[in-house]
């Protein structure tokens, strides 16, 4: 059987979404591990960003736009590297192509909830998102509630869509780490957040939930770390804080490095996630195989990748949320069960079955033109 050859957009190596770069970092390992005649190749991107041992293939002239890039520039460097299949991993790709394409949509939360996006060239944004989901021979998704958005956005058969649940990294595990620390201004006990600070995080519930849970009796200085870019909404939520009379009880760190990320998931007393929208949620992934304890919201995906090995509420229950943060902040033996059952569930998410799901589909569309 020939060696299947497959392009992905190598732009996506250093795309400014942090989700994105850690959905292609963590799937080409796994899927040359899967399979070793599988030949990869990176179209275009910087040249520093690109991982061995994929080969690389420089971008042609297009124009200067990422509209352009994917319109013009990627057909033209996927037919110079002869590939079989072009992978675009994040939303945007080819409108028209010899090559079949493969298009993975983490979410359509563009398209769903245009108020969360009210930026003056976001229809044309979306309009684009549209149409490469519609000409993708291919879709790829995170969860099955993503996959039913998609369908319901953009008009396109169920069965056109794949879900390959991502998987958690190495990286993150319940493992002692001598001498680790803090950043600085940081000191336990605290919630943490992980992602942007947009709209659809919905993280002044969680701040106010945190100010009630901080009042009732027994409870010791609480704050909630935030760790992501800063979408417009952190000076609005630290003066939550300075309202309440403790304005150092959100802390805004922005992007972290996963050595970081890893200290702050093991030293929190529980992630707190209260989004209202979410393709997958890989931070709750995350906090689950470092034994973090985990507070989300009942809504999308979430309770997919959460399942019942933590508490899952109402993204509008505020009491309940201060409910659920005193408990597992003053409750020991609570902490615990939900650190094992957390254990427990991360390891049915791994990159070696996103990467073996995501290989039958390049197969099946290879054989689709």
């Amino acid at each position: 059987m020939k060696a299947l050859r497959v392009g992905i957009d190598g732009r996506a190596f250093s795309s400014p979404a942090a989700g994105v770069r850690r959905y292609v970092s963590s799937l080409v390992p796994a899927l040359l591990a899967a399979d070793p005649a599988l030949q990869l190749v990176a179209l275009g991107g910087e040249r520093g960003a690109i991982p061995p041992p994929l080969a690389y293939v420089d971008e042609p002239w297009h124009p200067p736009t990422n509209v352009g890039w994917s319109v013009v520039g990627l057909p033209r460097a996927a037919a110079r590297a002869r590939v079989d299949v072009i992978h675009a991993p994040a939303y945007t790709a080819p409108l028209w192509s010899a090559i079949p394409v493969v298009l993975t949509i983490h979410d359509v939360s563009y398209e769903r909830h245009p108020e969360w996006y009210p930026y003056r060239r976001d229809a044309i944004r979306r309009a684009f998102y549209r149409r490469s989901a519609r000409a993708a021979a291919r879709v790829l998704t995170d969860s099955e509630f993503s996959a039913r958005e998609i369908a319901a956005a953009y008009r396109i058969p169920r069965d056109r869509i794949t879900v390959a649940p991502l998987g958690v990294s190495d990286h993150f595990a319940a493992i002692d780490r001598p001498n680790e620390t803090l950043p600085a201004g940081i000191s336990r006990p605290y919630l943490l957040h992980v992602g942007d600070l947009h709209e659809r995080r919905n993280l002044p519930l969680v701040v106010h939930a945190m100010l009630e849970a901080q009042r009732r009796p027994g409870m010791p200085p609480l704050s909630l770390v935030l760790a992501g870019v800063d979408r417009g909404i952190g000076d609005r939520l630290r003066a939550y804080a300075a309202e309440a009379h403790v304005p150092d009880a959100v802390v805004c760190l922005g992007p972290v490095t996963d050595s970081q990320l890893l200290t702050l998931y093991r030293g929190a007393a529980a992630l707190v996630y209260p989004s209202r929208y979410e393709g997958f949620g890989l931070p709750v992934l995350e906090a689950m195989a470092c034994g973090t304890p985990v507070i989300a919201s009942r809504a999308a995906s979430i309770p997919e990748v959460l399942g019942d090995a933590g508490v899952l509420l109402d993204p509008d229950d505020e009491a309940g949320w201060a409910e659920a943060i005193a408990e597992v902040v003053t409750d020991e033996w609570k902490r615990g069960r939900m650190r094992k059952a957390g254990l427990e569930r991360a390891p049915s998410f791994s990159w070696a079955r996103t990467a073996a799901i995501t290989l039958d589909v390049y197969r099946e569309a290879a054989r689709w033109q």
